[in-house]
């Protein structure tokens, strides 16, 4: 009996070892004239299983013994099937014809409408069905991204460019390689779940890939695609609700593959600069699906860095009627201050399930998951598993990078590339900063530079804010710091310094604790007023000291958490003895008869009087911020929140408690925000708001420090802060009561000024804003703005009412270095 079950078992093993033999097919797909087609797609007949070619053509494929149907085709070309029978590892070469679009039977009159346009009509009546036609699916993704330089100047401010990027001798080479499979879930409308399998990033063998799946999802049945990335309007799809408006059409032809006829359709900006893709589409007959496109983006339509941005999709049946990509490609080049580039990130899709059955709180807000496991895999792992082969190009580049890397993780290398790099010099300490690094024992000193931390004010005179920070990383992207810092004032003589410290013990729930304690010089408003060197410009070469200040000796600490999914807490307890300082120094490079510096209390600018007496005070403060269907991505140094689809509330409390250790400062204070960034208004743009309101439910003994206070602003420059006034004093306006404050901003985003010649070139963005404030000593008080804005620069003129009275009206400059 035991020798029967053994047969038997012996019987089993041999045909699950016969049945699990799998091969490999090769080969390479050649048009007619025997040059490569790049990224032509593999599948296997009748499933989802499949591969694409690599830019040379080049594909490989593993399938299991017996006999299949492959399909081979790409955009432009007539797909082929070709049965094959393996046995054993199999070469091919394939040759794809390219695909005859007639216009048999179609008759276009000279004033007659394009046939392209009744095929387009149907396709866009369609496409909130085709939208919608499948609720859910899984996949396997294979994602490739390359970027190489194609040319560069010989030096970078002053830096050998060949030497610094590692580049050959004509100045080109792989920047960034790097590839990653994952399993993708979705669920309409919106809901995303990636699990990222493997990784692998050329030169960079502890490091995670940033390839991400739902980045390459661009589907053409939405009406605006690619927002708040390449462009922050977005771009039209040809086949969105108000096509027509943006698009000319013409119909080049059809052509009958397998039963469907395919209509190859030409889309034509009707004007040069709208945000419009160009190139052509395929729609299949009564159906009026999409089975294919080949677009293309260039810099006139607004595409931020790059010249051109060539996107194909190829798509693959994935029941009787449905179709699903097969795979996406993202091609581009572009040139910036010298440096030519190009390069492609490519998706290929596997084994659909359009019918997954997702457990309860599957989609939890995490888009991407990244374990420590994925970039451990080994060259063997990628040789048997990569499903689009390398091009010599890039086997070359992990070959040398890979073995570089391997080179400067070794503690030789390392410690003669710290001393190096550690080398003192002048030049670093005074601007850049200087840092000491041991990249062996994952700690590093930073000191700051000694320029910017120079400073001039009325308070203290010149004087010197220095610090520097230690940090040491510790395991699983743990990791703490300790600064020193130190402050000293030529005219108030006064040296006073602050030890600080964090420890982040938990990336993935953003958890960490801290403390303080010393003697510092802070600004009388909590939100600071300007930057010391701002101050500094203002108070020497024009006698105007913005800043006001006052001495804090103190003890705090701290915590913050996530304590769910988009919430976050924070507490922080801290006592502290606060003293008025008053002006020492009236020292300024040019005198100017007509101004005088004010004095350091601002209800009282002519006179030195003290604003609070010296107080002590020991407060609680603690936070509540919840973003609801916050989503995000979890990697093993973090957890990392990504912009989101809904408002973000917070709720705080800051208290003064009464009587501990003798401190005398007693109020409550509740405060409410309401905040969203970037609501999108499609081709108009997009807008944000700020609400806030609050209240001191108790307020017994409140000094000024403690107020509330607004982030006011009486400069001509100043920061592009949402929350900021343009023009509402610094100091005056803060309570010890009430408040309600709004903030509302709109960027057309380029809507009018693209289309104005010459003035498009400039990129320029379209803004206006209102603030809004109301509180006990300020009541109804509103701004009204408009301007212009490219990158981090921005001018605006606006006006300030109190009530219905003008009280102000300028230009305000702002910069976001």
């Amino acid at each position: 009996m035991m020798q029967k079950y053994f047969f038997v078992l012996l019987l089993g093993m041999i045909g699950m070892s016969a049945a699990a033999q799998q091969f490999k097919l090769t080969g390479t797909v050649k048009d007619t004239q025997g040059d490569p087609v790049s990224f032509a797609s593999v599948y296997l007949k009748n499933t989802t299983k499949g591969t694409s070619a690599n830019v040379d053509g080049v594909f490989q494929l593993v399938l299991d013994k017996g006999r299949h149907t492959l399909v081979y085709r790409a955009i432009g070309y007539k797909p082929i099937e070709q049965e094959i029978d393996i046995e054993n590892n199999l070469t091919k070469t394939i040759t794809l014809t390219p695909e005859a679009y007639t216009l048999e039977g179609v008759t276009i009159s000279a004033n007659a409408e394009d046939p392209a346009y009744a095929i387009i009509r149907q396709a866009i009546k369609q496409r909130k069905f085709h939208l919608n036609e499948i609720e859910a699916y899984s996949c396997d993704v294979y994602i490739k991204g390359m970027q190489k330089l194609v040319g560069a100047p010989k030096k970078f401010f002053g830096r050998d460019i060949q030497k610094t990027l590692d580049l050959d001798t004509n100045r080109k080479g792989i920047l960034y390689l790097s590839e990653s499979q994952s399993r993708f879930n979705h669920q309409l409308p919106d809901k995303i779940h990636e699990e990222m399998v493997s990784s692998k990033t050329a030169g960079r063998n502890n490091a995670f890939s940033f390839n991400k799946a739902s980045d390459l999802l661009i589907n053409f049945y939405h009406n605006i695609m690619l927002e708040n990335t390449l462009s922050t309007r977005g771009f039209i799809s040809p086949i969105a609700d108000n096509a027509f408006l943006y698009y000319r059409y013409k119909l080049l032809g059809s052509t009958n593959e397998n039963g469907l006829i395919i209509n190859k359709i030409e889309v034509i900006a009707r004007r040069e600069n709208d945000p419009v893709f160009r190139g052509t589409i395929y729609i299949a007959d009564d159906t009026w699906r999409l089975t294919g496109s080949n677009l293309y983006l260039t810099k006139q339509t607004g595409i931020n860095l790059l010249d051109t941005l060539h996107i194909s999709q190829q798509f693959v049946r994935v029941d009787s009627k449905r179709f699903m990509p097969s795979n996406t490609n993202f091609q581009f080049n572009g040139s910036v201050l010298g440096f030519k580039f190009e390069g492609y990130y490519l998706g290929v899709y596997n084994n659909y399930d359009i019918n997954p059955s997702f457990p309860k709180g599957y989609f939890n807000g995490e888009i991407l998951k990244i374990t420590k496991s994925v970039n451990k895999k080994d060259s063997l792992y990628w040789i048997e598993n990569r499903p689009i082969p390398l091009t010599a190009e890039e086997k070359y580049n992990y070959i040398r990078k890979d073995s570089i890397a391997r080179l400067k993780e070794s503690k030789p290398y390392l410690d003669s590339l710290e001393k190096a790099n550690n080398k003192f010099g002048i030049g670093k300490i005074l601007l850049p900063g200087y840092s000491i690094n041991n990249r062996f024992a994952k700690k590093r000193y930073i000191f700051d530079p000694i320029l910017p931390s120079l400073f001039y004010n009325t308070v203290e005179g010149f004087g010197i804010k220095y610090g520097m920070t230690y940090r040491k990383e510790l395991e699983d992207r743990k990791f703490y710091t300790i600064r020193p810092e130190v402050r000293y004032g030529t005219a108030n003589r006064l040296l006073s310094g602050i030890l600080s410290s964090t420890y982040t013990y938990n990336p993935v729930k953003r958890a960490s604790i801290g403390a303080a304690f010393g003697s510092g010089i802070y600004d009388l408003n909590v939100y600071g007023t300007m930057s010391l060197l701002s101050n500094s410009i203002n108070s020497l070469l024009f006698e105007t000291n913005h800043s006001k200040f006052y001495q804090k000796n103190f003890a705090n600490i701290w915590a913050a958490r996530e304590l769910a999914n988009g919430l976050q807490g924070s507490l922080m307890l801290e006592y502290a003895r606060n003293k008025p300082l008053m002006n020492n120094t009236l020292y300024k490079l040019f005198d100017d008869k007509k101004l005088d510096f004010a004095s350091n209390n601002p209800f009282d600018p002519t006179a030195e009087s003290p604003l609070f007496p010296s107080y002590a005070a020991f407060t609680l403060s603690a936070s509540l911020t919840y973003t609801p269907g916050q989503t995000f991505i979890t990697r093993p140094d973090g957890k990392f929140y990504q912009s989101p689809k809904a408002p973000t509330f917070q709720l705080s409390y800051r208290g003064g408690i009464k009587g501990l250790l003798n401190t005398e400062a007693d109020y409550h204070l509740l405060t409410l925000e309401i905040s969203k960034e970037r609501i999108s208004t499609g081709m108009l743009g997009y807008s944000a708001f700020v609400v806030g309101a609050g209240k001191f439910l108790g307020n017994n003994k409140v000094y000024y420090p403690d107020f509330k206070h607004f982030r006011g602003n009486n400069a001509l420059f100043g920061l592009p802060i949402l929350r900021r006034f343009h023009y509402l004093d610094f100091y005056l306006y803060s309570t010890d009561r009430h408040y309600l404050e709004a903030h509302f901003e709109h960027s057309f985003a380029g809507f009018i000024t693209n289309k104005i010649p010459l003035v498009r070139k400039l990129k320029l963005e379209e803004l206006i804003g209102a603030n809004y404030l109301t509180q006990p000593a300020k009541k109804h008080y509103s701004e009204f703005y408009f301007g212009l804005q490219r990158l981090v620069l921005r001018a605006t003129y606006g006006f300030a009412y109190d009530g219905k009275k003008r009280v102000e009206h300028g230009f305000r400059f702002s910069y976001g270095f």
